[in-house]
């Protein structure tokens, strides 16, 4: 089903490649840590984006996001099933967001801030500003989880780690290619 919000629909599309993803790996490479070019497994970036829609979701209800009180189920960094239990609910989740107000205000406390009730540690934001920085901010990890992959020799699918405007700007120029 389509989302009738474009960045609902833009982090349920950017989900579900995490999702296909997580379907074609076996579970010793999900887990695996490789020192000394990390100290993080792909399942650490998994769970790491997880926790970002999860304190999202949360926090819209209560009109107020805090970024830095994040769940960090170390379960969901060792197990895959969990890991695609996970990412289904948060799929189904911003699914029932259809309706929501993206210009809707919020409270995002700020990265590393004071006290958490000094005032001075929260910033205005709305619904739509923070879709946005949920897709950039998983395509991000996604794209680090495609390096290591890639070191690997895993072959991904090419808009795997790729911004969603990067995409819609390879579509748009593929005819002119030809």
């Amino acid at each position: 089903m389509q989302n009738n919000n474009p960045l609902i629909q833009e982090n349920i599309d950017v989900l579900k490649q995490g999702l296909n993803l997580l379907n074609q790996l076996q579970d010793s490479s999900y887990k695996e840590v490789k020192h000394p070019f990390s100290e993080y497994g792909i399942g650490s970036h998994f769970r790491h984006c997880l926790d970002f829609y999860q304190s999202f979701l949360d926090g819209i209800v209560k009109g107020s996001i805090d970024y830095d009180d994040r769940h960090r189920d170390g379960r969901i960094e060792k197990d895959r099933t969990i890991a695609i239990s996970k990412f289904q609910s948060v799929i189904h989740r911003l699914e029932g967001l259809s309706r929501i107000d993206s210009q809707m205000t919020l409270l995002v406390r700020l990265e590393d801030g004071e006290e958490r009730e000094s005032p001075s540690s929260w910033s205005y934001s709305s619904v739509q500003r923070e879709l946005q920085a949920l897709v950039s901010h998983t395509v991000h990890h996604y794209a680090l989880i495609a390096i290591m992959l890639q070191l690997k020799g895993f072959r991904l699918a090419e808009e795997f780690g790729v911004a969603p405007s990067t995409l819609r700007r390879w579509r748009s120029a593929a005819p002119c290619a030809q």
